[in-house]
């Protein structure tokens, strides 16, 4: 899916009113994320492996001559470590001024929310730490964890891979 497409999926920035999500799998549970910040979708090239970054850090890819760092969401989630296969996708990301590539599983569709179909996000542990949740999200009869992309990826990512820029 080009950027082109995504673009075209969006609706407007009033916070009070739908929002479009990029709904994604990992550790078979469903996530999403703000579509907004999605660049486009693509499969897992040659990655560069950077010496003494974070295990979450998978190295860089070449994105038509940007060099963009590769997180592992999986790792960075503190999840079992996966293989990548056919069906693993790099979410290329607008990360503040910055552009990433995050590797997940799967990605399903784009979808709408309204502002009722949004819930604060439960007081639980779990695999993912509440603070870089925005919420639950309703559909039908499943529920996405909605990612807040900007408190999940913080400068300290982009500083373990500093040698890169």
């Amino acid at each position: 899916m080009s950027f082109e497409v995504l673009q075209q999926k969006t609706l407007s920035n009033n916070p009070a009113g739908p929002r479009q999500f990029l709904a994604f799998r990992l550790a078979g549970e469903e996530y999403a994320i703000d579509i907004r910040q999605v660049q486009e979708l693509r499969g897992v090239d040659h990655v560069t492996r950077i010496a003494n970054a974070p295990a979450y850090v998978k190295g860089v890819l070449n994105l038509r001559g940007l060099i963009v760092p590769l997180l592992d969401l999986r790792l960075k989630l503190n999840m079992e470590a996966r293989d990548y296969d056919a069906f693993t996708v790099v979410i290329v990301l607008s990360a503040g001024a910055r552009t990433i590539g995050v590797a997940v599983d799967s990605v399903s569709e784009v979808t709408t929310l309204e502002p009722g179909q949004i819930k604060p996000p439960p007081g639980l542990g779990g695999n993912i730490g509440m603070e870089y949740l925005l919420g639950l999200g309703t559909v039908d009869d499943h529920m996405l964890i909605l990612v807040d992309l900007e408190r999940l990826i913080t400068e300290a990512d982009f500083a373990s891979s500093a040698t890169l820029h």
